[in-house]
């Protein structure tokens, strides 16, 4: 349980988790690699309202790994557990691309300067005052976050999957 300092009483691990955590989660769906499983998983999440936000996909010849993180983590959590998808899920930084020239230079300079290495990226589709972000997972979170912080990159939470003001 986490602590909340305000009032020095046990929070339930659960509401620790709010929607302006830093990270953004993301789910890791195992599925054959056969004709039409791809599209299968993503009937079952859009009938359900839920927005893909974003998808990456690792095969091999027997299986693929999807991972797909949608709008709203709560109901996406919830409908997995019902589903019969195997998976799992993590944390992944979400971080805006920066008004610059080469923004994803930018971002990859801020964590080779701190000597944090990133171990896969992909876009998410999210757009905020003409802006789009990208997903990072690196070896560590914590230090990620604030050197990204730091060096003045702008963190994406949940919340703001949400409310971009690109696809709402």
């Amino acid at each position: 349980m986490a602590m909340d300092f305000g009032e020095k009483t046990p929070t339930d691990a659960l509401t620790a988790r709010g929607r302006d955590w830093p990270c953004l989660r993301q789910f890791c769906v195992f599925i054959e690699n056969r004709v039409g499983s791809l599209l299968d998983l993503m009937r079952r999440l859009e009938r359900h309202d839920l927005r893909i936000v974003a998808l990456s996909i690792t095969d091999s010849i027997d299986f693929a790994v999807a991972r797909v993180m949608v709008d709203h983590y709560e109901r996406g959590k919830e409908l997995f557990e019902l589903s019969p998808y195997t998976f799992f899920e993590n944390d992944v930084i979400g971080v805006e691309l920066p008004d610059e020239s080469q923004p994803y230079v930018d971002i990859c300079l801020a964590l080779l300067q701190a000597e944090i290495n990133i171990h896969y990226s992909y876009p998410l589709l999210f757009r905020r005052k003409g802006r789009g972000g990208i997903a990072l997972y690196v070896d560590d979170m914590d230090l990620g976050l604030r050197t990204l912080t730091e060096k003045g990159h702008r963190i994406i939470t949940e919340k703001e999957l949400l409310e971009d003001d690109e696809y709402v």
